[in-house]
């Protein structure tokens, strides 16, 4: 009597392939997302949202987590430098606040299931005669500074310096272009950059925005009105017509979103 020999499956042969680190790896998501893998772009965004609020990334929290495996899975080939989920780059990455008396609870989602949840101490807020924290409220100039921490080694293009100036615009009330000021500076980076070919003596964004809010000759919070203007200078000149996750726009965006959850 033969027997017949045991057939490997073809799922055991897809077990053997590396698998990406998913968020249902690492926090308690359910749905698609936590089939979803972990992508560079994704963990950008988040460490965008987390200096907005704290100032810098935390140590141990979601965005360092979430970099991690996206380093991780970008090592392993399974994911592009460039890549976003279609969760977080669509339904957005956010950190909220929620002030109590004498602390603060901050919440952080990706496509709006939670990811990470703790309470901070806080002194009592001075509450200004417009009703809300202004105080809390992030700055244009903050904003540029955020997107300088997350995307700073990238050369700055024509889109970049066309995005600055417009947060400079609103952020000053003005047309005028302030010589020797953030946009006189992006736009003379985006021409010598146009004509350098080593990517390591172009000039990059942290080298322009490092210290924004000190540069601006005035400052303001940040609406979702100046979002969009600023969202729509540097879509108008980028040729690959697409907004950058971590950029210049969606580090104010995300500033933006904030605010309007400060004031609910």
């Amino acid at each position: 009597m033969s027997q017949e020999q045991p057939r490997r499956p073809q799922e055991d042969k897809q077990q053997d392939k590396p698998q990406p680190i998913k968020y249902g790896d690492v926090f308690s998501v359910s749905g698609d997302l936590a089939k979803k893998p972990i992508a560079p772009q994704d963990a950008n965004m988040m460490q965008t949202a987390e200096t907005m609020v704290f100032g810098q990334t935390q140590k141990g929290g979601p965005a360092a987590v979430m970099q991690s495996a996206a380093t991780r899975n970008e090592r392993s080939g399974l994911v592009r430098h460039d890549q976003a989920t279609d969760v977080g780059g669509n339904e957005g990455v956010t950190v909220t606040e929620t002030d109590v008396p004498g602390s603060r609870i901050v919440t952080e989602t990706v496509g709006g299931q939670v990811i990470g949840q703790y309470v901070q101490p806080t002194p009592v807020a001075q509450v200004a005669a417009g009703g809300f924290m202004e105080q809390n409220a992030i700055t244009i100039g903050e904003a540029l500074e955020a997107s300088a921490q997350t995307a700073g080694d990238k050369p700055i293009d024509q889109s970049d310096a066309a995005a600055i100036q417009a947060a400079e615009v609103r952020a000053t009330g003005s047309n005028v272009i302030s010589p020797g000021g953030l946009a006189a500076m992006a736009q003379s980076a985006a021409a010598y950059n146009a004509g350098t070919l080593r990517e390591q003596d172009k000039i990059k964004l942290t080298d322009v925005l490092s210290g924004a809010t000190a540069k601006l000759p005035a400052d303001k919070a940040v609406t979702r009105q100046d979002a969009e203007g600023i969202a729509s200078a540097e879509l108008r000149n980028n040729l690959e017509m697409g907004r950058r996750p971590g950029g210049v726009a969606a580090s104010v965006t995300a500033a933006a979103r904030l605010n309007e959850n400060i004031k609910m």
